[in-house]
């Protein structure tokens, strides 16, 4: 039985001073007790889970920088993602995706939900096995030491029309029946360090009768993400040719609940944000590649007035931070109306505290691990916080999660720890090293192309 002991423990009710967990041998918290003051500097928070990755996208990130178009928007930034996509193999997108594993766990987030399409071939067809791209990533994540929800996306058609599917989309392509049959192929190596969840890429993307068809086979407990009103012209497409906007239209034909995670979620009537927050589902909410697309902000203070669930995501990695992810959900709140510490409840005036509630309560029915809480039965993923560093000086209970998100760029998080194991130490993955130098080997391969 190995045990951690902290002289501040984070839980949902608040910071407990003197605290522990004993964690099983199995990577779970078996016990959580009172610690013996020990002077120690140590400040304990849950692990952070990143809800929306897509991993390759990791490569190419500043590489979108340059004005192709006076219009420039996701549209034309897609284009040149697609011609980054072309590149990739099993093994390029492995050595992508460690190196961002190894990025995220550094930066404290210890579960990651990879929406992945990058399924086939650059000709459309399958390699000779057909799950090769989804299993570099799942040992990208086992290598690395991260808690994994791999999340297949069904990806059919090039619009609302139900268009064929472009040239350099073809690789992304599923029948609805192959589509099943990887899921069900990848279900196989479930275990609790990974969780397959199911991806509709958009609506865009999968007509109806295939939709309805995925969420009738799939098992009662899969976890279901989407991506849904990310940009002001899917919102038109979709009222043009369904009459209806994406999340109307979703709530209306769709049994959401708190399996559903709606990705980015940006373009809402206050009908649909008020039905979001009803249906039970979380909200991913990707800050740092919604500012970097132009794409635009989430009304996050009405949706907590509602009561709605919410995490964040790192998406393109543009930035691979979850303090800047939640430092800029506030600051675009403030941009927009022109006020200050938006992000706030009832039971705290904290926008530190508030945050980090949001992202620990949403954590567990997002990914399909038990995560979040630190509590008894849950995976012990946790962050030991450099409370030792000057952005703590003279920190107390009431300030320390504020002075965490709010002070800075220096990464304060010194230890983590995934199933009760350790992956990070002194702010360094355990195998930095190796893990970089293939990726730059990878990179140097890439771009030669």
């Amino acid at each position: 039985m190995k045990t951690l002991d902290a002289a501040m423990l984070w839980t949902p009710a608040g910071w407990q001073a003197d605290a522990g967990f004993d964690i099983d041998t199995a990577g779970r918290i078996a016990a959580t007790r009172k610690a013996e003051p020990s002077g120690s500097a140590s400040w304990i928070v849950p692990g952070i889970a990143n809800l929306h990755s897509h991993a390759f996208q990791r490569a190419m990130a500043g590489m979108a920088e340059r004005q192709t178009n006076p219009s420039d928007s996701f549209w034309t930034w897609r284009e040149t993602m697609y011609r980054f996509a072309a590149r990739f193999d099993p093994d390029s997108l492995y050595a992508v995706a460690a190196q961002l594993y190894v990025e995220m766990l550094e930066a404290g987030y210890t579960t990651v939900c990879e929406f992945h399409y990058l399924h086939h071939a650059l000709d459309g067809r399958a390699y000779g096995d057909p799950a090769a791209m989804s299993r570099a990533l799942i040992a990208a994540a086992r290598d690395t030491g991260i808690r994994l929800t791999l999340l297949p996306v069904l990806y059919m058609t090039g619009g609302f029309d139900g268009r064929a599917l472009g040239e350099r989309q073809r690789r992304f392509g599923h029948d609805v029946g192959g589509y099943l049959r990887l899921l069900d192929t990848l279900r196989a190596e479930e275990n609790d360090m990974l969780c397959i969840g199911c991806a509709l890429h958009s609506l865009r993307a999968v007509p109806p009768d295939a939709m309805h068809a995925v969420l009738a086979a799939l098992p009662a407990d899969s976890r279901i993400h989407i991506h849904i009103a990310e940009q002001l012209g899917e919102v038109q497409d979709c009222l043009a040719l369904r009459n209806a906007r994406p999340v109307e239209w979703l709530l209306d034909n769709a049994a959401v609940d708190a399996r559903w995670t709606l990705v980015h979620a940006t373009h809402l009537s206050s009908e649909e944000t008020l039905g979001i927050a009803g249906s039970g589902a979380t909200v991913a909410i990707c800050t740092t590649t919604e500012g970097n697309l132009g794409d635009g902000l989430f009304p996050l203070r009405d949706y907590l007035d509602a009561g709605g669930a919410w995490g964040v995501g790192s998406d393109s990695h543009i930035s691979i931070s979850p303090i800047e992810e939640l430092r800029w959900l506030e600051y675009g709140q403030r941009l927009a109306t022109h006020h200050r510490n938006i992000a706030v409840h009832a039971g705290s005036g904290s926008v530190g505290e508030t945050l980090v509630q949001g992202v620990m309560a949403s954590a567990s029915a997002s990914t399909g691990h038990r995560i979040g809480m630190l509590g008894v039965g849950e995976h012990a993923d946790c962050l030991i916080l450099d409370a030792d560093a000057p952005q703590f000086a003279g920190a107390a209970a009431q300030d320390a999660i504020d002075r965490w998100i709010f002070s800075g760029n220096r990464n304060l998080v010194r230890d983590v720890y995934v199933a009760g194991r350790q992956v990070v130490g002194n702010g360094r993955h355990r195998d930095r090293d190796a893990i970089a130098l293939r990726y730059r080997e990878t990179m140097r391969s890439l771009l030669a192309t």
